[in-house]
């Protein structure tokens, strides 16, 4: 038995183009917001209901269980009232899109504010966009380094 091969048509190759770059031009506004602190347009960028995913770590702050678009939005805020904010530092490596999702790839580094200890690491977060708005974060990063930093 063989698998036989789907064909695309132009129409549905264009739809599925334009979906990704739907996709881009939403996941390029989020990180212009986060650069910027626009705690506003980010809580307009995430949907009413957000699948958030981040490890659980009651040592860390402003890691916590979120869903809603501002409780989402707020996590920027509340990372830099508990970091340095000259000292937080991202690098994006990989930024790929498939239709509604996208994968950004990088190293983060930074220094938590009480305990003057830094952190670093690398990250990979998943975004899924839909009808213009972020409906999952899903960050994977070295939670064991922001911890350690966190604690005393």
């Amino acid at each position: 038995m063989s698998a036989k091969p789907t064909a695309t048509t132009p129409s549905s190759a264009g739809a599925a183009s334009s979906v990704a770059e739907a996709t881009r031009a939403v996941v390029q506004d989020f990180l212009a917001a986060r650069m910027a602190g626009d705690t506003g347009r980010l809580v307009d960028l995430f949907a009413d209901e957000v699948d958030w995913l981040l490890a659980d770590n009651p040592a860390v702050p402003w890691i916590r269980p979120r869903s809603t678009a501002a409780e989402c939005a707020a996590q920027f805020t509340e990372l830099m009232e508990h970091t340095v904010p000259e000292d937080a530092h991202a690098s994006l490596d990989t930024f790929l899109v498939d239709g509604t999702d996208a994968v950004l790839m990088g190293h983060i580094s930074g220094t938590v504010r009480v305990t003057g200890k830094s952190f670093e690491g690398p990250f990979a977060l998943r975004l899924t966009v839909e009808d213009g708005r972020i409906t999952r974060h899903h960050l994977y990063e070295n939670s064991l380094s922001i911890a350690e930093a966190c604690a005393p």
